[in-house]
């Protein structure tokens, strides 16, 4: 079985270099097999994201403008990691809550992945949400931003996937989401792990041994 490990690395110094708004950039120096290395990272909270599935097994899809693309993205609910000690599964179920308008039942582990290992520390974890419930009116939350202009579609897995083999859908999680759950779809869903799985690639989550 083929597996990532998971190294402590000997860095001998981190500075930042740039202090973002929602991100910072950092230069780390540090030893590799007798060689010293700097390179820039971008310090990443990580981040969540849910593909939502109805009785139907069709996906809810939300569609919002990301400027650095210009582009209005099909992509499925996630956000941020930027609240402290925030557990993971709680955070993607308020996700699914502000911007797709319903809660779920049931949810499962179904991958995890860096976005960007070569210049970002950036680590999603995807679940997996069904029984899915709408939000009360009342009870929805009120987007600003680019939220503001979120559009919802629900879309068979099928469909999501031509698209994406088709070149027409360009989001990086979406892409994993729609491509691994029709993986494990014909596996039954056998391959789900438990939502409260420990995730121990995050950067922000490991230990030193």
């Amino acid at each position: 079985m083929l597996r990532d490990e998971l190294v402590t690395p000997s860095v001998t110094s981190s500075d930042v270099v740039f202090d973002g708004a929602v991100w910072d950039v950092r230069r780390d120096t540090f030893d590799l097999e007798g060689q010293t290395l700097v390179r820039e990272v971008v310090d990443h909270p990580g981040a969540v994201a849910v593909l939502a599935l109805d009785e139907h097994e069709d996906a809810l899809l939300i569609r919002q403008y990301r400027h650095p693309v210009a582009a209005h993205e099909w992509e499925i609910p996630a956000g941020l990691l930027d609240i402290e000690g925030e557990d993971p599964l709680l955070a993607a179920q308020r996700e699914l809550l502000e911007e797709a308008d319903v809660t779920a039942d049931h949810w499962a582990v179904l991958v995890d992945y860096f976005t960007s290992p070569g210049g970002m520390d950036e680590a999603i974890r995807v679940y997996l949400a069904r029984g899915l419930r709408p939000v009360p009116d009342a009870e929805r939350h009120e987007r600003d931003g680019e939220e503001a202009h979120i559009v919802q579609r629900r879309v068979s897995l099928d469909d999501v996937a031509a698209g994406v083999l088709a070149g027409d859908l360009h989001n990086s999680t979406l892409i994993i989401a729609a491509l691994a759950a029709r993986s494990a779809r014909a596996g039954e869903w056998s391959s789900l792990r438990p939502a409260d799985s420990p995730w121990p690639a995050h950067p922000g989550r490991r230990t030193s041994s």
